[in-house]
């Protein structure tokens, strides 16, 4: 991508899209494309249309989705399945109508079978089952892989997807009821340390395996996408590790410096029993994590909850 090339990050305010932005602007992209959702809704098929009328970006990156955790997406269902569907829908469209250069779609490693062979590899997509707290969201993401792949089937267009694993970082979602593991595990015992509480409640029984990436990696991995990577294969983006939940929530307890017990909700779903992915192929295209886990949690919690009160 040339420096000066008009480059539209949709979803630029969420954590992956502010990453990208951050990420951007660190290599000296100047030419940047940002639209709030008051400014452009893209859910609305002629908003979508008018913005690419106007502006004729020539690089799209795709960050913007509605996205939540299992009682988020497991109770707006419909909502996550439309809203998803809709936004990739208009934008990859109007990406290929008004001759994009290239699109690199975000979709999510939830996306694969419940129970899918460990660690995932890019062929399993579609091959089993999904997780059901889930399904509508998978479906709308799957939906967007499918689009950018036929895109480049019928018309020739370059619109490439990536399977990030979950996620952390700058600008995350803390509503302890919409929010993913990790950040809710932050928010929860930095609250009960504050309080002097005795005891933390974590949903499920702890024993699910999860792989975390810092975002700014991820943001990383899609400029270096964009700049090497052309393909159908929706590409993994992680760091091929992973760890139970209890020991996620162990080390954030240290973090924190909490000194009370954990008590496991038994009667909140678990959700995928694992979910590590195969990341051979990014690795083959030249692309490493940086960040390690635990330092990486501890910079997020200095940021979010030491340096700055809410």
């Amino acid at each position: 991508m040339d420096k000066k090339a008009k480059i539209y990050v949709a979803g630029h305010n969420g954590m992956v899209g502010s990453a990208i932005v951050r990420a951007l602007n660190v290599l000296g992209y100047t030419n940047l494309l940002l639209k709030t959702s008051k400014e452009l809704d893209l859910r609305v098929q002629s908003e979508v249309q008018s913005f690419f009328e106007k502006e004729k970006p020539e690089y799209v990156f795709l960050a913007a989705a509605k996205v939540g955790g299992i009682e988020a997406n497991n109770t707006y269902r419909a909502d996550f399945l439309y809203e998803n569907l809709m936004i990739q829908n208009n934008v990859i469209h109007q990406s290929y109508v008004h001759g994009v250069e290239k699109l690199l779609f975000l979709a999510s490693s939830c996306i694969y079978p419940k129970f899918a062979p460990q660690p995932i590899k890019e062929e399993y997509l579609l091959t089993g089952l999904l997780e059901p707290t889930n399904e509508p969201y998978a479906i709308a993401k799957i939906a967007g892989v499918k689009m950018c792949e036929n895109y480049n089937r019928q018309y020739g267009c370059n619109f490439v997807s990536v399977m990030p694993t979950n996620l952390y970082g700058p600008n995350d979602n803390y509503d302890l009821k919409n929010s993913h593991v990790l950040p809710a595990l932050l928010r929860k015992f930095h609250e009960a340390k504050e309080q002097g509480a005795d005891t933390v409640e974590v949903w499920g029984s702890g024993t699910p395996k999860r792989e975390f990436l810092h975002v700014d990696d991820l943001a990383r991995a899609c400029l270096h996408l964009m700049e090497t990577y052309k393909g159908n294969i929706s590409v993994n983006i992680g760091t091929g590790k992973d760890l139970s939940i209890n020991d996620l929530a162990l080390m954030i307890k240290e973090i924190v410096g909490f000194e009370g017990n954990i008590r496991w909700n038994t009667t909140k779903p678990d959700g995928t029993p694992r979910k590590l992915l195969d990341v051979c192929l990014i690795h083959s295209l030249g692309w490493q994590h940086e960040m390690e886990l635990k330092a990486g949690i501890k910079e997020v919690y200095e940021q979010k909850f030491l340096h700055q009160k809410e």
